[in-house]
Parts: structure tokens; sequence; C-alpha cells
């Protein structure tokens, strides 16, 4: 089963939130249900800007790290 490294952004905001899950649509349905702490502010404002797949969880876990990293944020910034 795949994993996936997702970033949401906010709307109001402009904040970016790195995650990575193996189910993809059931943790975006969390985030918009404010089931999500982090995201739990402006709910409703989080939108998927990007993701990637992977076959391994420590692959995924090792790209939201780098993500979350200053080189990762910039890769990011070109992106989004």
């Amino acid at each position: 089963m795949p994993y996936y490294v997702y970033v949401l952004k906010n709307s109001v905001t402009k904040k970016l939130y790195k995650g990575q899950t193996q189910n993809l649509e059931r943790r975006l349905k969390e985030h918009s249900q404010s089931k999500t702490k982090t995201t739990s502010h402006h709910a409703k404002a989080w939108e998927l800007v990007y993701h990637e797949i992977f076959e391994t969880r420590e692959l995924a876990v090792s790209r939201e790290k780098y993500f979350k990293s200053a080189a990762g944020r910039r890769f990011l910034d070109k992106k989004v």
C-alpha cells in the first residue's frame, strides 16, 4: 500500500502544513473536519496543494522531514 506526503495551504493565513499518511483521502477529511489539532483553526480554509507517493513509510517520513527543512520550504515555495 502506498504512502503519501502531502502539503496543505491555508487560504486565510497562507501557511503550509506538511504531513504523511497511508490514506490520503481519510486524512484530508480529518483536516477539514477539525479532527487535527494543528489545522483545526480555519479548518475549512485548508486545501491540498501538493503530494507525492512513496512505496515505504520510511521514504515518506524522510521526504516530509525534507519539506520541513529550509531547503524543502524553498522547494515548496516554487511548487505551490
